[in-house]
Parts: C-alpha cells; structure tokens; sequence
C-alpha cells in the first residue's frame, strides 16, 4: 500500500465515522432514515398496544386450550416483534402486548378475529377443523409457464394429514371451502390428492391477499374461539430514564475502553478505538435496517458486545508485539500477527455464532430476539477487525509510524505454574458451584422457590387503577412503587400506563385476598383513587413452559454443535469437553450468583445466561488455539505441562485486557443504570469475572488432565488386559 493509498485509508475512515455518526444521531430525508430514534423499542421501553382477548363459551376452557391458545398466538405476534408478549389473564382470558406500535385498531384489523376456522366440502360435509393446521404462511412459487406467483402454503398436523390425503383423494375437481366465523374467506378447488402434509393455496391477487387469508387460517387454528374484550395503548415500563442512563452509560464506557485501549497499545489502541466506534455505529445502523426489536437486555448486550468486540483487537495486538519481541520488522510484525490471530479469532466467533444460530432457529420470543443481535455483533466485530483494524493499521504504518516504540514489545515472562494449582483451582470452582444448590435449598425452605422468580417466570396479579392525576413513570416508581411494595414485600414490580388517562396497570406478584384488599386500601388512602374502580386478575408467565422447553432444547444443541465444531478444529475431544465443562462451570457460578444475592430471575435471566455461554466459549478457544499452536512445534525437553502453562502466560494479558474492558462497560452501566438494569448487570460482571477466570485456570488444566492422567489409566488398564 502505497502513501496515497494510505492516506485515503485513513481519510476514508475518518469520514466513515463522520458520517455514521450523523446518520445514526440525525438521519437523513423527512423520515430521518437510519437514525437511531427510528429502531423499534421493546414494551419496557417505548411501550406499544395491549389486547385483551376472552374465550367465547359458558364452559372454563380447559388449562392445555388455554396453553395451546397462548403459545400459538405467540407465534402469530412474533410477526410484528421477537418481543411481543402473550399470557393468560384470568381464567379465560388472554392477554398480548405488541411494543413499538400505538394503534391498537390497525393492529386488531391485520391479526385478525380468533373465531372458528373449518375446511368445508360445498354440500357441507366438514374436512378440516383449524386445529388440523400447524402453520399457514405467505409465499411464491412457480406456475407451469415458469412465472412467479403468489401462494399460501398450509403445513398439517398429522392428524390433519390423514384427513385431508382422504377427502382430497376422493374429491379432486371439487371445491373445498375454508369457513371462518360462518364466512367462506377462499374457495380453492383440489387439483391434485394431497398427501405429504402440506398444501398450497393459489389463485391468490397479489402478495396482500395472501397475507390476509394466511393470517385468517393461522389465528382461525386456535385450540379456542377467542372474542375482543379490550384494547388499549401503553406506556413504557421503565420510562425515559432507563434509555437515558443507558446511552450515558454506553458512552462513558465506550470512552474509557478506548482510552484504556491506546494506554496500553499505543497506536494499534487508537485504531482499535477508531474500529469500535465505527463498530457501534454500524450495529445500530444494522438494527435500523433489519427491524430488530431493542429492549432493556438487547441495550446491555449491546454494551456487552462492545466490550466483546475489542477482543479481537486485544488477540492481534498481542500478537504484533509477540512478534516484535522475535526481532521481526514492524511491517512484517503486523502482518504475521493479524495471520496468527486469525485462527482464534474465526473459531471462537464461529462457535459463538452457531449457538446464536441454532437459538434463533429453535428460540421464540425474547430468545429469537436475542440470537438475532448476538449474530449480528458477532458478524460486524469479525468485519470491523479483520478488515478495518489490518487497513488502518497498514496505512498508519506506510504513512510514517514506523518505530518499534509505537507498537510496543511483548517482555519475556516466566511460566506460571498453573497446572501445578490445578487441585486449588478445582476445589475453588466446586465450592462456588455447591453454594448455588446450598442457597437454594435454603430459599425452598423460607421462601418457597429455589431462586427469586419474577412476573416473567411464575405469573401474578394484576392491579388496574384509575388515579386522580397523569403520573409520569419515573413518579410512579418513586411514589407508587414503595406503597405497593410494603404491601407485596417484593421489588419486583411492573407499571405501565395506559395512554389517553390516569388508568396505571400494577403487576405484582401472586396476591391473596387480603393482600389485594390491603393495597386497595393503602392507594386509596395516600393517592385518593376510587377503590370501586380498582379491578383485579391473575396472569400467567409471559414466558410459557413452551418457550422455556425450547430455550432448554436449542442450548443442548448448540452446545453439542460448538463441541463436534472444537473437536473437528482441534483434532481432540479433549479440547471440546474440556470447553464445554467451563461453559457449564461459568453457568453454574452465575447460577449460584442469582441464588446467594436473590437477584430477580425474569426475562433478562435467559438473556444473561446466554451471554455467558457465548463470552465464555470465546474465551476458552483463544487459549486452546495457543496449546494447539505449540504442540506443533513441541521440543523434547517440554512436557505437556509446560506447554500448557505457556500457553495460559502467553494469553493471560489478552484474557485479562478482555474482561477488564467488557467488565468496564457493564460496571458503568451498573452504576449509572435504573434498578431493572443493574439487576441485569451484576449477574453479568459476575460471569465475566468467572469467565475470565476459568478460562485462565480451569480449561488447560483440565484439558491437561484429560489429555495425560486420563490418558495413562486408559493405556495401564489395556496393558493390564494384554497380560492377563
């Protein structure tokens, strides 16, 4: 690369920042496109619309209509946002809340009536009932002349297979009628027998047509009949302080990464820092374009991953020092690093990036949510790394800073022994572990749950009421909330507004007649409100079994997925068992986190859990790619313990720069953040902190035992066999 060359390398970043900047803090045209005013904001930040549904009938439907209902339904609003919520209410009655939106009658009109669905012969004779269809979806597909068209494909159940492979069979030529509420919303004829399970729907207008008869069939194939009995505009949970603390806390931190960065590399520290601040402008330019949902987790994973991102800085840098250390040229330094770093930094966002992919795969809700922006930090911190850090760093080189002294030297340190610790260690992990279990049981005693369970996780009640003046949020929980919470004992409290008057939803755990007398009572007595005007109703968990069951599911897959890639990188099971027991050990730890501080375990639990999983996977790959490294070039006279504990020095002060940045951004969080998010936070510095530390003392011995102790029993037992 020559000066000129370089010269624009480093203008054209320059601007790049610029104007990244401009576009996510101003935007562009009257609509302001691609500012950062314009990403849709979750129900605990912005808020959105509030339906109310109840089943039709003078019979209670039974707890698994009323579960299958809520879990369809669920997936019919994850159309609109990853963070659209569905509950029961009542007995009878189903709640959804849609974020970011706040017309509650344009949102009514596009899901459409739950009424009754039927698959109907013109003489009348029933096929299908809309429980026989499993999903019905919008799409295209090619005529017989090639061209494109517009279909609605319907997937069956398996009893709905049989059913409709036997009336198509006999009536192909006929015309079947689908029937919602009484009404024929298509008349499709059969051209063929059907009998692999899925159908296509043709004769469509246009694309807008599909939509609306694919819609009808998904919210028709309900277990109940379900009739509108409210619908309303709310607030947002947590209020303009939460988004507020949460950018100034995004901004002191990413201001303290990037001073800390050029404090301890030098040059290669500033063009990191000028690699994450495109970094965090693209993630939310890239949150703009691909419509993804941001709420109170997503702003701290974003946080997080910003201090994530500079990991692949820290692995390089390290790296061109190393080199330097070797007597190697600046130019030959820089590249030889950014080579020798490469391999870790692809296996460790490569596994990461599997498990984000088999969660958004597999995951519903809050999870699909989270996968979608994990995937996508994992994709623009790998761009931002490999390709801006190398061509600022070359052009900074080509036009001048070329001394030694500007990159820094990598100083020869001496083994640490931490293999030789490794029962310490061990013994340390298992204490921390066994406190989880210990505190739970604790809890199961004098609480009654095992960990602090909120809304989100075991349901409760919910308070409308009506009071005399338009509290804002931010006075409702300094005013309201401490009334309410004397009564419940439990900070875990949500409030919402509803839009257009004083009417404030309370939701607070499950209270009992006197409980809900009491604070009936108190809200009279302190704010005045009219108690007739006071109604009350049991929820259930926004996050159903079904969603729990799937999150359980994809985390076993793509923890056994990250395992067979390791193992296939690496060559050795060993490498990949031992990883996955830290990844399981650091769980464990933040588990037992949750427990000794009884910290809330609600919608943020799974977000906090999955991050772990993901930071600690990450780091673990950086120190086996360097055991991977010098086992290739292994001299006589080095044990495997050597190796290993040169390997762990070697790597310890990236893995030490990584979680002392990542910690940096979470801890400004915690401490400038409202009280929802630093619930979030602790647990989160908490697994860093463990994750940093098994990384550095648990994966290589581990992997050190398996590799020789092991290894020696198995050979002594063959041997044994052989005698015999």
């Amino acid at each position: 690369m020559n000066k000129n060359k370089s010269l624009a390398v480093v203008i054209g970043a320059a601007v790049l920042v610029l104007l990244l900047g401009f576009t996510t803090i101003v935007g562009f045209g009257p609509t302001k496109t691609g500012a950062a005013r314009n990403i849709f904001l979750g129900l605990d930040l912005s808020g959105g619309v509030s339906i109310t549904y109840q089943a039709v009938g003078e019979e209670t439907p039974s707890k698994e209509d009323m579960n299958d209902t809520v879990y369809k339904l669920q997936q019919r609003v994850d159309g609109y946002s990853t963070e659209a919520q569905v509950y029961q209410e009542g007995s009878d009655r189903i709640n959804i809340e849609i974020p970011g939106v706040s017309d509650a009658e344009t949102i009514l009109e596009e899901l459409g009536k739950p009424g009754s669905l039927t698959f109907e012969l013109t003489d009348g004779t029933l096929v299908l009932n809309g429980t026989d269809i499993e999903t019905a979806s919008a799409g295209t597909a090619p005529d017989d002349m090639g061209n494109t068209r517009d279909i609605v494909e319907l997937v069956l159940t398996s009893e709905g297979s049989k059913k409709f492979a036997d009336a198509t069979t006999a009536n192909i030529g006929k015309v079947i009628n689908i029937v919602y509420d009484g009404e024929i919303i298509s008349a499709p004829v059969v051209q063929t027998a059907i009998t692999g399970g899925t159908a296509q729907i043709t004769g469509m207008a246009n694309h807008e047509e599909a939509e609306r008869l694919a819609s009808s069939i998904r919210i028709g194939s309900l277990s109940l009949e379900l009739e509108e009995l409210r619908s309303n505009v709310v607030g947002a949970q947590l209020g303009a302080k939460a988004i507020s603390t949460s950018i100034t806390a995004g901004i002191i931190g990413l201001v303290l990464v990037i001073l800390f960065m050029a404090a301890a590399y030098l040059v290669p520290g500033l063009v990191a820092g000028a690699s994450l601040l495109i970094y965090t402008e693209l993630m939310l330019l890239a949150l703009n374009a691909f419509d993804l949902t941001l709420t109170l987790p997503g702003i701290a994973g974003i946080i997080l991953s910003i201090g994530m991102a500079v990991d692949a800085n820290v692995i390089i840098y390290a790296r061109i020092r190393e080199e330097i250390a070797q007597d190697k040229p600046v130019r030959m330094a820089i590249k030889t690093g950014f080579q020798k770093a490469l391999s870790a930094i692809l296996d460790g966002n490569i596994t990461t990036l599997i498990a984000a992919a088999v969660l958004a795969w597999r995951g519903t809700g809050s999870i699909k949510g989270f996968a979608q922006t994990l995937a996508l930090g994992i994709v623009l911190s790998m761009f931002t790394a490999c390709v801006i850090s190398r061509l600022l760093m070359n052009a900074v080189y080509t036009l001048g800073v070329q001394d030694e002294k500007y990159y820094g030297r990598a100083k020869e340190r001496k083994a640490i022994n931490f293999v030789g610790r490794r029962k310490l260690f061990f013994l340390i992990s298992l204490v921390l572990i066994l406190v989880g279990p210990a505190m739970m049981l604790v809890h199961k005693g004098t609480d009654g749950y095992i960990l602090n369970y909120s809304l989100d996780f075991i349901g409760g009640t919910s308070t409308t009421v009506t009071f005399q003046e338009d509290y804002s949020i931010e006075e409702l929980e300094q005013q309201v909330k401490p009334v309410v919470q004397n009564v419940t004992g439990d900070p875990g409290i949500q409030m919402q507004k509803v839009t257009g008057g004083n009417q404030v939803i309370i939701k607070t755990r499950v209270l009992n007649t006197d409980e809900r007398q009491q604070m009936a009572a108190d809200l009279a007595e302190k704010f005045g409100v009219d108690e007739s005007l006071i109604s009350t109703e049991s929820i259930s968990s926004t996050i159903s079994s079904e969603m729990r069951s799937n999150a359980i599911v994809a985390v076993i897959i793509a923890t056994i997925l990250m395992l067979l890639y390791i193992w296939f990188r690496f060559s050795d099971i060993r490498f990949a068992t031992s990883a996955v027991a830290a990844l399981i050990h650091d769980v464990l730890v933040v588990l037992a986190c949750y427990a000794l501080l009884w910290i809330s375990v609600g919608n943020t639990f799974i977000a906090c859990m999955l991050t772990i999983v993901g930071y600690s996977i990450n780091a673990t790959i950086v120190i086996f790619d360097r055991i991977r490294e010098h086992l290739k070039t292994m001299k006589k006279n080095e044990s495997m313990e050597d190796i290993v504990n040169l390997s762990i020095t070697q790597t310890l002060t990236r893995s030490i720069y990584t979680s002392l940045t990542t910690f940096i951004m979470v801890a400004v969080l915690f401490i400038l953040g409202v009280s929802s998010i630093r619930e979030f936070a602790l647990p989160l510095m908490a697994g860093i902190v463990c994750g940093g530390y098994s990384s550095v003392c648990i994966t290589g011995p581990l992997w050190y035992v398996m590799k020789t102790k092991l290894q020696k029993k198995t050979q002594g037992k063959k041997q044994q066999k052989k005698k015999k």
